[in-house]
């Protein structure tokens, strides 16, 4: 272990939360808490819901079923050390820490991207392909492309807490932000950054741009195909289908691409604001998503009628 390893190992940064804000930051805490109990909720009771409905084994359910799981690891990576630090004022992390959340953030970040790549192709053999839908995409062929996803978010994001190791910290400990992240642990060294400023923005625009080019060809042979059907009825079904996939599309990328975009060029951004937008990003979507999917496809949403008529049968 190399004398750097092991300084750093001794070193914790400072959290600061939201700079700026920090007056109304416990007040702040009381949306972003019931955000996160009501991810909990609408994420498991998916999952509660896919795993004993058998007639929700499919890949569009199985993927859902991922995208819970995976938003679900997100939340819960950042959400309690930011709660704590807006009421315990428990701002302190350790280098190694900071390092884990960082990982574990930004694969898991790659691996939603993956995974609603992967819905978007669902989509698209449904709709375009449908005779050859249970062939291409088999429980064995899902899982494959599941674990693709997860693999390549790893493998992506591993380089980066080695190429942090190296750099050297000096006085600077306090990082401007809710959690961990690549490009704020970064920003605190003093020493040459350059090789990681490079690899961190040719990841991030190797999954942003490769899958968001991939979704929206997707999306257009989809609507192409759609419209090309003479059936009113079989175009409103589809096209409701695909509704819930592209709301999702919309919450997720949105915010991520301000997020990384702020980083870099959003100089006149206001740090809170380029802040509470980075904390939401991680927060907005594995809320919206159950809740998406809940309103606009039906057997979730009868599934989970059937469930609350029956708890008031109970009562």
């Amino acid at each position: 272990m190399s004398s750097n390893d092991t300084d750093l190992g001794q070193v914790s940064f400072i959290l600061i939360g939201i700079p700026g804000l920090e007056a109304f930051q416990c007040w702040i805490a009381i949306p972003l808490c019931s955000m996160y109990i009501l991810t909990l909720v609408g994420n498991c009771t998916l999952l509660f819901i896919i795993k004993t409905e058998t007639s929700l084994h499919k890949p569009m359910y199985l993927f859902l079923s991922m995208l819970a799981i995976n938003d679900l690891i997100l939340t819960t990576s950042t959400v309690p050390k930011m709660l704590g630090i807006f009421w315990l004022n428990s701002r302190e992390i350790s280098f190694n820490d900071c390092l884990v959340q960082m990982y574990f953030i930004h694969t898991f970040s790659m691996v939603e991207s993956s995974i609603l790549l992967a819905m978007a192709f669902d989509r698209y053999v449904a709709i375009c392909d449908p005779l050859r839908y249970a062939t291409i995409l088999s429980n064995s062929a899902v899982a494959k492309m599941g674990l693709a996803g997860l693999f390549r978010g790893m493998i992506l994001v591993m380089p980066c807490p080695f190429l942090i190791r190296r750099l050297p910290y000096c006085s600077q400990k306090v990082i401007q932000h809710t959690y961990c992240e690549h490009m704020a642990m970064v920003k605190l060294s003093c020493g040459d950054t350059i090789i990681n400023r490079i690899y961190g923005i040719c990841a991030a625009l190797f999954v942003i741009v490769l899958d968001m080019v991939l979704i929206a060809a997707s999306y257009t042979m989809i609507l192409r195909a759609v419209f090309r059907v003479p059936s009113k009825e079989a175009c409103a079904k589809a096209l409701s289908t695909c509704a819930a996939h592209a709301c999702t599309i919309l919450v997720t990328y949105t915010p991520a691409l301000f997020t990384f975009l702020t980083h870099r060029i959003g100089r006149n951004v206001p740090p809170y604001i380029h802040i509470l937008l980075g904390s939401l990003y991680l927060l907005v979507p594995p809320m919206v998503n159950p809740l998406v999917y809940g309103v606009k496809t039906r057997e979730i949403r009868d599934k989970v009628l059937s469930m609350f008529n029956y708890s008031k049968k109970l009562i």
